[in-house]
């Protein structure tokens, strides 16, 4: 069988394998290879927030509002998945940074059309709202 391991936050530590001979649509269809990339609820928010440039992991956590163990492994998913590099540094205690790879750079045109879209949405929302 052919398996691809999902790191889902629902299942704390556990990983959950997904029979992809059954599910053989990812790496095949490009809608559902990325909407599998971006199933955890906050891959928009961790790829935002490293789209500027290499942050700490207490850093991300505050700038976000996630919890310790949801991060953890949002980010050991996208690691695994060569979106995210994870970098030590050998000093006491040990340093650890995270920054986009460059295939994960290349999702910035994404998150951009998301911000527009987003702001633009927003607004049609207030104006509905006023003609209520």
């Amino acid at each position: 069988m052919n398996y691809q391991i999902v790191f889902n936050g629902d299942l704390g530590d556990k990983v959950k394998k997904i029979d992809f001979e059954k599910n053989n649509l990812f790496c095949k269809c490009q809608f559902v290879t990325v909407q599998e990339l971006l199933a955890g609820k906050w891959s928009i928010l961790i790829f935002h927030e490293l789209s500027s440039g290499a942050k700490r992991f207490n850093e991300l956590r505050k700038q976000i509002g996630i919890a310790h163990s949801t991060l953890s492994q949002q980010l050991k998913f996208m690691e695994y998945e060569s979106l995210v590099h994870r970098e030590v540094y050998p000093t006491v205690p040990p340093q650890v940074e995270y920054s986009l790879t460059e295939i994960g750079k290349s999702f910035q045109p994404v998150l951009d059309s998301i911000e527009t879209f987003g702001k633009e949405y927003i607004e049609y929302i207030k104006r509905r709202n006023l003609e209520l």
